[in-house]
């Protein structure tokens, strides 16, 4: 059973979850009480068409590398050593298509936005991953479209809501580029052209810094506007935006694959405190 958790990264599913409903109880519905959100058919059914559609994707993506993951990180390997490529595929499915009919029972946007994700994600394992960029961006994208289904369930969306997206999109993109930094050696073993395969680690150090100054710029316009609300202020001040700049001097100094492995939980963590100021909002 542990090793099915590894295979489709439980806790990540329970973090996306967790966005979700921060999303839902924070920015469209403030003023409800959380229990009456949790317990409404069409939310608890968006977060099951999310949590199948992002599990099959974790899968389909570890039953395409499993040679480049036996290299970079062998003691997760789960495809090709405890479920074998044939049942890892037949799970794939199964999840994918719940995941797409749930979210069409919901209504056609959802459906919509989980087949358009569970395309990207099989496009993304197969062969965009080893793209110049694509793979980065479509990581990415699909960060965004996290927190944008929920608008699209509620039919509603809102600035607060595209604000989040754009976060997500940038510190998102950032992290994806980072771990091609940390698995240099066994992409470059399999001919992916990722970033720092085709420019090198230096030259990919200033694609993110142009990455990073959007991502402040993204932070402080979020701080102007609600710079009224005292709290959410200090706590973009200090559990983004100076960990953000904490990063940037990581990087700069980072050159190891250990470095880059730290940088992409340190990412991990900052996108943890930004989705956490939504709170701020009830």
């Amino acid at each position: 059973m542990k090793k099915v958790f590894n295979l489709i990264r439980f806790p990540n599913l329970l973090l996306i979850a967790f966005c979700q409903l921060l999303v839902q109880a924070c920015l469209l519905q403030p003023d409800i009480i959380i229990w009456r959100i949790i317990l409404n058919d069409r939310f608890y059914l968006l977060l099951l068409s999310t949590f199948c559609v992002a599990a099959a994707g974790y899968i389909i993506n570890d039953y395409y590398d499993i040679k480049i993951d036996a290299i970079n990180k062998p003691k997760r390997l789960v495809v090709g050593k405890t479920i074998n490529r044939r049942q890892a595929m037949l799970a794939h499915l199964i999840l994918s298509g719940i995941g797409i009919v749930v979210g069409l029972a919901i209504n056609w946007k959802v459906g919509f936005i989980n087949f358009f994700a569970t395309m990207l994600l099989w496009g993304y394992s197969a062969r965009l991953k080893k793209y110049f960029l694509v793979g980065n961006l479509t990581i990415a994208l699909l960060s965004a479209l996290m927190l944008l289904v929920v608008a699209a369930n509620f039919n509603s969306i809102n600035k607060s809501i595209w604000a989040y997206a754009i976060f997500a999109f940038l510190i998102s993109l950032i992290r994806e580029i980072i771990k091609d930094m940390e698995d240099v050696k066994g992409d470059a073993s399999f001919d992916c052209r990722t970033l720092p395969i085709v420019l090198g680690i230096a030259k990919t150090k200033w694609v993110i810094y142009p990455l990073m100054l959007a991502f402040f710029a993204t932070v402080i316009m979020a701080i102007l506007y609600r710079l009224v609300d005292l709290f959410f202020t200090l706590h973009m001040v200090i559990l983004v935006l100076l960990p953000g700049m904490g990063l940037l001097y990581f990087l700069v100094k980072a050159d190891r694959k250990k470095d880059f492995s730290f940088l992409s939980r340190y990412c991990k963590a900052i996108m943890l405190m930004g989705i956490l100021s939504m709170l701020l909002f009830r």
